[in-house]
């Protein structure tokens, strides 16, 4: 079994906790059932937000799925010119007998234009 990780992002519409939490779960969701994985495949998750998501912690849509044992953790995106706005990154490292290659990087909706070179 190997550690690989996979990316993936989503840009929300608003910025609404419930939203989030929605947003951030159907995220890490497809994740999971894209590259074959259950949570007990998961390692650990970082969340970048851009900074005008204020509303509530990506993390907190994870811990609503029942996902009580993977350390995650949040932190703000760099505030770039231009960049998209309201979008949830992740990073999550998984155990899996995936090669590199064959790794689904998920990115929903208008997100998907962040990475045309990875996203499916």
């Amino acid at each position: 079994m190997a550690v690989r990780a996979v990316r993936g992002a989503v840009q929300l519409e608003r910025d609404d906790a419930g939203h989030m939490r929605d947003q951030v779960g159907e995220l890490l969701t497809a994740v999971l059932e894209r590259n074959g994985l259950a949570p007990d495949d998961l390692i650990s998750v970082w969340f970048t937000a851009t900074p005008d998501l204020r509303s509530d912690f990506p993390a907190a849509a994870v811990r609503e799925l029942g996902i009580v044992d993977v350390p995650l953790i949040c932190a703000q995106e760099l505030d770039v010119a231009g960049a998209m706005p309201r979008v949830v990154r992740l990073l999550a490292h998984i155990e899996t007998d995936l090669p590199k290659s064959a790794v689904a990087h998920v990115y929903l909706g208008a997100a998907a234009a962040l990475r045309k070179d990875i996203a499916q």
